[in-house]
């Protein structure tokens, strides 16, 4: 039985003898996300759900990390993004080139101070603000 016709006879509001999930097309045409959001902030949006007691409505937690997925079917395998250069040396999910280039950004994302232009280190630059 598909996954939207298991749906709809659990949860739908439908005449007996209807089939409304043809209407859908295949099952692997569209999905209905069920994952939980992040909301990956420390900054203004954050207090502003907090201070106006959203709390009743939504859970905030601290992730340990986030994982992605290689390949599909019995060679699927789970692995970390890195989130600091010790991990970027350690990940599966990059060649040795692209470790290193990893480990150099982290590095430089770690040390960057937006009010000092020393610390930018080529890696952005100011531009002139429009009017």
């Amino acid at each position: 039985m598909a996954e939207a016709q298991q749906l709809f006879k659990k949860h739908g509001n439908y005449n007996k003898g209807e089939e409304p999930w043809k209407k859908y097309g295949r099952v692997n045409d569209w999905n209905i996300d069920l994952v939980p959001k992040l909301l990956m902030s420390n900054g203004e949006l954050t207090n502003i759900l907090v201070s106006t007691d959203v709390t009743r409505y939504l859970e905030f937690k601290q992730i340990a990390g986030s994982y992605v997925q290689q390949g599909s079917g019995a060679r699927a395998t789970v692995a970390k993004v890195p989130s600091d250069a010790g991990e970027a040396l350690r990940s599966p999910l990059m060649g040795l080139f692209e470790k290193r280039r990893a480990k150099k950004f982290l590095e430089w994302v770690g040390a960057f101070k937006e009010d000092d232009p020393a610390s930018y280190g080529g890696g952005i630059q100011r531009l002139p603000r429009m009017a």
